[in-house]
């Protein structure tokens, strides 16, 4: 694998990645609070559009998975997926009703098409040695684009209000589209032998274990819409739930790096391991601790644990996936745990509004703690 080729692919989705969640982040901090005060969404519907968003987001990498390793072509997936982000965002600005918003998050949701081909991408340039480091670049510029996204939302959100920062929103996916199509040239390697599809066969009892566990996890993970609306219903003003979200952000972006490449020295399960104990640390301090300091407390443990899982996930599926169906692979895992996470939220929606808010994590806890025990019977496969 030519130096100068693996370099060019990671710089160049590491921008397209930080340039997509710069606009995606622009309003994923006021995202719950348009959907509920502004649209007059409940609580349920909120987490049925967050859930439905996290399905379509699994069929959709599933499908530009299984057909990227079918025409043996990753970037056509990838430049469509950043375009479909930045209409989405434009659909947003003229939203009226929360009705109007589920075509437009489909369509935002649609746009991950892009992920299980340039994660393949990514596999293919790496090695063992550095493929959780090169995943952790990605997360990182990932999570720092968020950053910078939540930024600007504290400084404009009081000069634009929504609808015209949902505008401005749709621009930086626009340039990552232009940075694809510019700088990314695939090769294609004639020698690969035709691919006939994926069989359950094909997937080994270690794989299908760890395809288990991350369903188990989903479901325990519901959208990050509840911990900003559980903060807000605490006392905790619109303005500070973008700082907030500003915390996690930043705290997630500073620590995909790190533990990508932590992984690398001690191994997956390990830091994946630690994903799901500073969850459970959420929920128990949403829990126990209704105060100001224990949500500030809270949010900087969710981006310590979106910071370890996301590029750790990634890393471990690639390598238990089989060389000639890894899009396939990484497709079909995000399918699983997305359609999972439909049922996650909706549920999590329904304990909060029937019985409590704090009912969703108690129900989380206990899937985090059984996600814990499988974690132990799954293996590493060094590769």
């Amino acid at each position: 694998m030519n130096d100068k080729y693996r370099k060019r692919v990671i710089k160049t989705f590491s921008i397209a990645s930080f340039l997509n969640d710069l606009g995606s982040d622009m309003i994923a901090s006021i995202w719950p609070l348009f959907v509920t005060s502004v649209l007059g969404a409940s609580m349920a519907t909120l987490g049925f559009i967050d859930g439905l968003g996290y399905t379509l987001v699994s069929l959709s990498q599933a499908a530009s998975g299984y057909i990227s390793d079918r025409i043996r072509k990753r970037k056509i997936f990838i430049w469509l997926g950043y375009l479909f982000a930045s209409l989405a965002r434009i659909g947003y600005a003229f939203s009226k009703i929360w009705q109007h918003v589920v075509p437009f998050k489909a369509l935002d949701r649609l746009g991950k098409i892009r992920d299980a081909p340039r994660d393949a991408l990514i596999a293919n340039v790496s090695s063992h040695k550095n493929r959780g480091k090169y995943f952790g670049i990605l997360e990182a510029m990932d999570k720092f684009g968020g950053l910078c996204g939540a930024i600007a939302t504290l400084l404009l959100f009081g000069f634009l209000g929504y609808k015209k920062l949902f505008l401005v929103a749709a621009v930086p996916s626009l340039l990552a589209v232009i940075l694809i199509l510019f700088f990314i040239k695939e090769k294609h390697n004639h020698h690969i032998k035709i691919y006939k599809g994926i069989k359950f066969k094909d997937i080994s009892k270690n794989l299908r274990l760890f395809l288990i566990l991350g369903s188990i996890f989903a479901l325990a993970a519901f959208s990050y819409s509840f911990l900003l609306v559980f903060a807000n219903k605490a006392g905790i003003e619109p303005s500070f739930i973008i700082v907030l979200y500003l915390i996690y952000v930043g705290f997630s972006s500073l620590s995909a790096l790190p533990f990508g490449r932590l992984a690398d020295l001690i191994g997956r399960k390990i830091i994946l391991g630690l994903s799901f104990i500073f969850w459970g640390l959420v929920c128990l301090i949403f829990i126990l601790l209704n105060s100001y300091t224990g949500i500030i407390v809270a949010f900087v443990l969710y981006g310590l644990h979106k910071g370890a899982i996301d590029p750790v996930q990634k890393t471990f599926v690639s390598e238990l996936a089989p060389k000639e169906y890894k899009a396939s692979i990484l497709g079909g895992y995000q399918m699983l745990i997305g359609l999972v996470a439909l049922p996650a939220s909706v549920i999590a929606g329904l304990l909060w509004d029937k019985i409590s808010p704090t009912a969703p994590f108690y129900f989380s806890l206990g899937l985090t703690v059984l996600s814990v025990v499988i974690l132990f019977f799954v293996k590493e496969k060094k590769n």
